[in-house]
């Protein structure tokens, strides 16, 4: 059943937004089961294919590395939002569904879940540790560093380090170990440790039908591509020109989860294979609203659609955008930021001006 339009100004109040929205946070039980088989079997289907081609001398079975790793990254957003405990009525429902997944996303589920909700409480604040999320420096703090760690910075956020060797690392190392929680007590561990425990049960399973080499020259490429996939619809949720950071003093939860995450708006099969996370300014702003519910929510609110609204073209053209200008309040790349300051449009100040910048101490 639909829910009738209101005339809720989407500019000035977000608040009342999320209490509008409240009425799409219960999930339809049946849709959810739908919603895993009708990603998990395709997955194992394509792995096997891709298996098959390969085995038999066809290379160019490798392609289908391409839509298995478009159904792994749909796995992971059933992940997601089991980690929101939004896919499942029941908490522990949620949380075995995210466990399992999370052997094959090669994510720690629990460990992910803790840290994904600090990135939530904390998005767009300028003051707070990005947990989860990419490193953002203002122009300030930017040209305050020393030239060896602005050449830091610079490589962190080059699209070959972001969307290559980045998400590579990430998924593959990071996720291995609990990084940033060692002394956080034992869920991290736990949440870590159980996950590797899976993927080498699983990994051995599958290694002993098929062999070491076929199973890694399947799935390294998907699970590559999976990440860089990933990783991409994360960076462009909130990595837009127009978004919001603002220091403690003026951060406001709901103004930054409305206006600094954007609308996404994906060609039908794109926007199928994300799960819909392209509506992330609705998701931000109530993340207990299952993924699958997320389209109903812009049909019966269509003014939605014009909030933090970039299109494929515009993500594209988005990657050079690097640095958050304070006084303009709108992401720059490097090249602008450098043509500012020669320009003057940047003073720096005095030493007591500048900040220590919150990622690269």
């Amino acid at each position: 059943m639909s829910v009738q339009a209101s005339n809720i100004d989407t500019t000035d109040d977000p608040r009342a937004w999320r209490r509008e929205l409240s009425v799409y946070r219960e999930p339809r039980i049946v849709r959810s089961v739908v919603e895993i088989f009708i990603t998990a079997i395709p997955f194992a289907l394509l792995w096997g294919l891709t298996w098959l081609a390969v085995s038999a001398g066809h290379w160019v079975g490798l392609v289908l590395a391409l839509p298995a790793a478009g159904f792994l990254v749909r796995l992971f957003m059933i992940q997601h939002d089991c980690g929101h405990g939004s896919f499942f009525r029941s908490r522990r429902a949620n949380d075995w569904v995210g466990r399992v997944i999370g052997v094959f996303t090669l994510t720690p589920y629990d460990f992910w879940r803790h840290s994904h909700a600090i990135h939530h409480a904390s998005s767009g604040n300028l003051d707070r540790p990005n947990v989860g999320g990419i490193d953002t420096l203002t122009v300030r703090e930017y040209q305050a560093l020393p030239r060896r760690q602005r050449l830091r910075y610079r490589l962190y956020r080059h699209p070959l380090v972001l969307f290559g060797i980045g998400p590579a690392y990430v998924f593959l190392l990071d996720q291995r170990l609990p990084v940033g929680f060692m002394r956080s007590g034992w869920m991290p561990w736990v949440s870590t440790m159980g996950t590797n425990a899976g993927i080498v049960l699983v990994a051995a399973g599958v290694i002993a039908l098929v062999g070491v080499g076929d199973f890694l020259l399947v799935q390294l490429p998907i699970t590559l591509l999976a990440s860089a996939m990933g990783v991409w619809l994360f960076y462009v949720q909130h990595q837009f020109e127009e978004t919001y950071w603002e220091h403690q003093d003026e951060w406001e939860f709901h103004e930054a989860a409305f206006h600094g995450s954007s609308y996404y708006a994906l060609p039908g099969l794109l926007r199928w294979f994300s799960a819909n996370i392209g509506v992330h300014h609705v998701h931000h702003l109530s993340s207990r609203i299952p993924s699958y519910r997320l389209r109903e929510v812009l049909q019966d609110h269509p003014e939605l659609r014009d909030v933090g609204r970039i299109t494929l073209r515009q993500s594209l053209a988005g990657v050079p955008l690097a640095l958050w200008d304070e006084d303009q309040r709108r992401l720059v790349s490097f090249k602008e930021a450098e043509r500012n300051r020669a320009g003057g449009g940047h003073p720096l100040g005095g030493a007591e001006d500048l900040q220590t910048p919150r990622s690269m101490t």
